[in-house]
């Protein structure tokens, strides 16, 4: 996959050293201002070292510094990632919606994402985990699934994930979301699902994370705007990723799905107003 550069500091930014941290961080708020500097120029303005800067730019996989310059001013053209900000308006919002679901072509693999989807139809059971506001994701997934009838589950607790995940098998296939991929608690519950057999899948933002190296496939999600406070960040881009993987599936499954779909229609009525009330 060929990563934009700033959709791949992101996905590395929480496991980049403090110093590398505010290099990246200058990249993303004015890569227009980098590509005219000199390696020594860029040292002194963010005030670290030139060696600094060489290693972030060896870790995006560029052999030099020219020749990151040459790809950021391909890519750029007055692009830069939005970042919080106390004067942003309704309008800003909209942007940086519309500019995540843009960047969803060039982070998510349709082919995996096909892969997953078969996944999904032929397990035994499809397990969620997520902690904090991926368990949001998590229990969103679980109820799509379940809306198909799809044998689906979630589960938030860490102690419970390793608990479920100790009894699956080749059969089962678990989803773990996280935005950094850099959880500790959702990194262990996914390797013990693995361990005893299960496929797994990770959504996550977190390129090359322990997450995305300890599950079987990897769907990525874009992150919406930068904010250093990682756990101030939105789960949108994990949110769409499991909204295409349920549209996907039910693409595929319709046909058979038909019957099962009018009948809890046929259950659901009575749990909506019909017509006018007086």
């Amino acid at each position: 996959m060929v990563w934009l550069i700033l959709d791949y500091l992101l996905g590395i930014y929480d496991r980049l050293s403090e110093t590398e941290k505010k290099v990246a961080s200058y990249i993303l708020e004015r890569p227009d201002d980098v590509i005219h500097y000199s390696i020594t120029e860029f040292s002194r303005i963010v005030g670290v070292s030139e060696t600094t800067i060489y290693r972030l730019i060896r870790k995006m996989k560029f052999d030099g510094y020219q020749s990151f310059k040459i790809e950021l001013t391909k890519q750029t053209s007055g692009a830069k990632v939005a970042a919080y900000g106390t004067k942003d308006t309704f309008e800003d919002y909209i942007a940086q919606i519309k500019s995540l679901v843009e960047r969803l072509e060039t982070v998510l693999k349709k082919e995996d994402l096909q892969r997953v989807a078969q996944w999904v139809v032929h397990s035994q059971k499809t397990i969620f985990f997520g902690v904090g506001l991926s368990a949001v994701v998590a229990e969103y997934g679980s109820l799509l699934l379940s809306l198909l009838g799809i044998p689906s589950f979630y589960y938030n607790d860490p102690h419970v994930q390793v608990i479920v995940a100790t009894g699956l098998c080749e059969k089962d296939l678990v989803i773990s979301v996280s935005h950094s991929g850099n959880i500790r608690d959702t990194v262990k519950s996914t390797q013990v699902a693995r361990d005893v057999g299960a496929k797994t899948v990770a959504i996550t933002a977190g390129i090359n994370s322990p997450l995305s190296s300890t599950a079987q496939i990897t769907l990525y999600s874009p992150v919406a705007r930068f904010e250093k406070y990682e756990f101030l960040r939105g789960n949108l881009g994990e949110m769409a990723v499991v909204e295409i993987l349920f549209q996907m599936i039910l693409k595929n499954t319709l046909a058979d799905k038909t019957d099962y779909l009018d009948d809890l229609s046929e259950v659901l009525k009575p749990k909506r107003y019909e017509g006018e009330r007086e």
